[in-house]
């Protein structure tokens, strides 16, 4: 009879050591994950941005512990300490005994002969840890409250600073959010204590609330509106972020209705959170109830049906009057959140004055008009320059380099280690981790030139990389990069693998900055348990000199380092003084802007591109530098963090050519300029002048038809610019039209850096738009007749993206042309496609191209007029100059062509000249 007893006691005995043995795993695991992140951080350099972080997670933790356990496990022990006592079971009624035999089993199967203090302050603690568990996330709101900056500009409804909403605001809605947590889990904690007591009954003699129960109860609900009426006080500046689908941002009805509406809802609580305190002594049951309806019948009535009837039956029917100055706002500070305020706008003339002297007047440009495509170039990459299978390009740059050859926009792509493309046989854990370590050299090529095959010249080739006409490369080996996603023991008794040589493979030893050491037992079993890989404990190629490299991703390595930073999606390869480095655009990010338009893609309004962060492909260094030393989130930042960030003439000179404006950052731009670039209230709300971004062709045969033109990299002299500079821009169209009517450029080489600039065409002159120009060239039936050709000679051809090619006040329209073979995966530039004005050409080369595009009627030989004797020999002359240039320029010979146009002009003013001589 005594057996179940000791069997129960037994189960309970290894339920405890079960729970004791995963608590004390999932603390170890907590342990050993910050020890290796403290080591990794100190080996960086980073330890202080480390303890900044670790130790404000738990200061948050601590004191939303102590303060959440404290105020439940208090709570709790009033309830059982004024509650009364369970009614016996010899005087309860039938249905109250079933009643509290049930909860008496309950309570004895979830905590036998455990006292009821005990019991509570258990439960308070576990509560605590929750809560205190979620509110360490709280800790980059933490840090950016205490260290605010201002912003310098105020709100136009509250007139405060617009830092209050950057920084303060998101603080006190997170401190309301917790206060609200722990009201409720107090309150669940009574509950629970009276229930059992009987303090709170449904049924039975003693049905409905007990004294103690109903002045506790009366207590926290005081307590809770008390903390409403804070919370109508913030949801005033919480209108600064409506949406009525006219303004974003407080508006008409906001700020005539709904503001009053809050203070009168305020002022409701607030008394009513008197009389509940009150109640405490009165214990009246019709007081609690009168307060709960009065306060959110009020907010139903007033704060729901009230305004949405104003809305509705007032605003809508003069809404552009009502709401203009609202709109004026919502435009205001849009442009203020998203930089668009500093865009100027230019005139551009749209000229059709382009001809042969004038592509000679702009060789920079034309020789960096973009032939490659970055999909096709990536193919072909992989199929001439991977080598071997275990290397892979996982993207394809654009830059610029001075060369040489001049001025140049280059295309390259890291040559990266993948593992996972080792046979299945090799992903040994030795393969994996100790000798395929890095990837080597770089792949580079100019954007325009060719091969007679079709295939992409190079500067940069093969492994080791040799330069021919690129920068050199001294350090070719990547130990991070795009790929690297897991971790790599480098200094052991193996050598790593180098590159294959023939039928050998070459070998090296790491001798960079990076690692974490890891020779000794201590930190190998450290590493084995967090990575939960006993080879590292156990593997004998590991030395007193090994160090393991982690977080060799660049984008990972900076998030680990800076996760209060937004990474843009392109990382690119700069080869500088013969090293290879990533550039990471970082962005600084908030929801908190007032009246500002959500435009980003986790619902942020507010953006700035305020650090450029600096990642060794080699020895692993991480260098944030300041590219907006203006941006508040910047300058709070560097407060939380001292030395964290350096100013951006720290960087060295032959990085900072390389810097480029920001894809994502221009994208996010010119998908709100397609609206705000109105400024008047009457012309945004009507949506007169809306934008939209052009649509391309691209793909195999024109397949994905509908796609919308991205922006593009480009070297061009912007008009009345002395020189050639390499900017980002993009083509604008009307809304539902096809026509273009601007192009947004943003500016990247120092000293013009982050100036963008609208170019806007004359509005009663017709402008093809890129579609319109995809158009002609489909209509052209020599284009379409080759086009079918190849396509039914076990080919594929693929359309390049189309190009708009600023030349002076003039449009050029570029395009590439590739074909494939149907079973193949090497694309081969074939021809290029050229238009101007009302003319469509396909030619061999760009230079062919441009040669038949702008191909002018040779001089005319004297006619009826007699001339002098030497017109004729001039004439000749003049035409054999001309028929030269013409080859140079299909040759690609600028210089030769510049010659001859420079031969060609004073015989053409000679034979004008005598013409004129003779007429008179």
């Amino acid at each position: 009879m005594q057996s179940p007893p000791r069997s129960g006691a037994r189960l309970r005995g290894y339920a405890i050591a079960a729970a004791a043995v995963i608590a004390v795993l999932i603390v170890a695991g907590r342990i050993t994950g910050l020890l290796v992140d403290w080591l990794w951080f100190a080996s960086i350099g980073y330890a202080g941005v480390f303890w900044t972080v670790l130790a404000t997670r738990a200061l948050l933790f601590a004191a939303a512990f102590a303060v959440s356990a404290a105020v439940i496990g208090a709570s709790g022990l009033i309830a059982h300490r004024y509650a009364r006592m369970p009614v016996p079971l010899h005087v309860a009624t039938a249905q109250s005994r079933d009643r509290l035999e049930i909860v008496g089993e309950l309570a004895g199967l979830m905590a036998p002969r455990i006292p009821w203090r005990t019991s509570i302050a258990a439960a308070a603690v576990v509560v605590g840890l929750i809560i205190a568990t979620s509110q360490m996330s709280n800790w980059d709101i933490a840090l950016r409250y205490l260290h605010q900056v201002p912003y310098g500009e105020r709100d136009p409804v509250f007139s405060r600073d617009i830092g209050f909403y950057l920084f303060s605001l998101p603080a006190w809605l997170a401190f309301k959010n917790w206060l609200l947590q722990l009201l409720f889990c107090s309150t669940l904690i009574a509950g629970v204590v009276y229930a059992v007591r009987g303090d709170i009954a449904f049924d039975g003699p003693h049905r409905g609330l007990g004294p103690a129960a109903a002045a506790h109860g009366s207590a926290l609900l005081g307590l809770f509106f008390l903390l409403k009426t804070w919370s109508y006080w913030l949801d005033r500046f919480l209108l600064l972020y409506d949406d009525n689908g006219v303004v974003v941002g407080a508006g008409y009805a906001d700020v005539h209705v709904e503001l009053p509406v809050l203070w009168m809802l305020a002022g409701l609580a607030a008394a009513s959170s008197i009389a509940l305190l009150a109640n405490v002594r009165w214990r009246s049951y019709r007081l609690p109830m009168a307060a709960a309806v009065v306060v959110f019948g009020a907010s139903f009535l007033f704060a729901v049906i009230y305004p949405a009837l104003f809305e509705r039956f007032y605003v809508k029917p003069s809404e552009l009057e009502l709401e203009a100055p609202y709109i004026a706002h919502n435009i205001a500070l849009t442009r203020e959140a998203y930089g668009l305020a500093r865009i100027e706008v230019k005139p551009f003339a749209a000229e059709e004055g382009l001809n042969l002297a004038a592509l000679q007047a702009n060789r920079a440009t034309i020789d960096n008009i973009r032939l490659w495509d970055v999909q096709p170039l990536m193919d072909t990459y992989a199929q001439l320059q991977e080598i071997r299978t275990y290397y892979k390009f996982f993207a394809v740059d654009i830059d610029r380099y001075r060369l040489d050859a001049g001025y140049r926009q280059v295309m390259l792509s890291a040559r990266e280690l993948e593992p996972a493309m080792l046979p299945d046989n090799a992903q040994t854990w030795v393969n994996l981790h100790l000798l395929f370590t890095h990837g080597n050299g770089v792949v580079m090529s100019p954007v325009t030139e060719k091969s007679t095959e079709g295939l992409p010249s190079f500067y940069l080739q093969d492994i080791p990389p040799t330069a021919n006409g690129g920068p050199p490369i001294r350090e070719p080996r990547i130990y991070f990069g795009e790929g690297g996603r897991g971790y790599v023991i480098v200094n052991g008794s193996m050598p790593e693998f180098d590159y294959p040589q023939g039928k050998n493979n070459v070998y090296t030893t790491y001798s960079g900055r990076d690692g974490v050491a890891i020779g000794g037992t201590a930190r190998r079993s450290l590493f084995a348990w967090q990575y939960d890989d006993p080879n590292i404990l156990l593997s004998g190629y590991l030395t007193n000199q090994s160090r393991i490299l982690l977080h060799r991703n660049i984008q990972d390595r900076v998030r680990t380092i800076a996760p209060f930073l937004a990474l843009d999606h392109d990382p690119y390869l700069v080869v500088s003084g013969g090293r290879l480095f990533w550039m990471q655009d970082a962005y600084t990010t908030s929801h908190w802007f007032p009246y500002a338009q959500p435009g980003i893609a986790d619902g942020a309004n507010y953006i700035r591109n305020a650090v450029k962060v600096v990642v060794d492909a080699y020895n692993g260094t991480v260098d944030f530098y300041i590219s907006d030393s203006a941006d508040p989130l910047l300058r709070t930042y560097q407060r939380i963090f001292p030395g964290l960030f350096k100013p951006m003439a720290a960087m060295p000179p032959d990085l900072r050519q390389h810097i480029r404006y920001p894809e994502d950052l221009f994208q996010i731009q010119a998908q709100l300029y397609r609206a705000y670039h109105m400024d008047a209230p009457e012309v945004f709300y009507n949506r007169e002048d809306l934008w939209q971004f052009p649509r391309g062709l691209a793909g195999i045969d024109g397949a994905n038809a509908a796609a919308p033109m991205a922006p593009y990299y480009m070297i061009m002299s912007l008009p009345g610019e002395p020189r050639a500079e390499f900017v980002l821009m993009l083509p604008m169209v009307p809304s539902q039209r096809e026509n273009m009517i601007a192009w947004l450029a943003a500016r990247c080489d120092p000293p013009d850096y982050g100036k963008l600039v609208v170019y806007a065409f004359p509005k009663d002159k017709l402008v093809y738009g890129p579609f319109q120009i995809e158009a002609r060239i489909q209509q052209n039936t020599e284009i379409s007749q080759q086009i079918s050709l190849w396509n039914q000679m076990g080919s594929r051809v693929i359309r390049g993206h189309l190009l708009v090619v600023p030349i002076g006040n003039s449009i050029l329209y570029v395009s590439p042309l590739y074909l494939r073979a149907a079973s193949g995966q090497l694309p081969e530039l074939k021809r290029v496609i050229a238009a101007y004005g009302d003319r469509v050409v396909m030619e061999e080369t760009l230079g062919e191209a441009l040669a038949a595009l702008f191909k002018e009627a040779a001089p005319a030989a004297p006619g009826a007029v007699s001339v002098q004797g030497s017109a004729d020999a001039r004439a000749s002359e003049a035409l054999a100059h001309y028929n030269r240039a013409i080859e140079r320029l299909k040759a690609g010979d600028w210089a030769g062509f510049g010659a001859e146009l420079d031969a060609l002009r004073p015989l053409l003013e000679a034979l004008g000249v005598g013409q004129g001589g003779q007429r008179k």
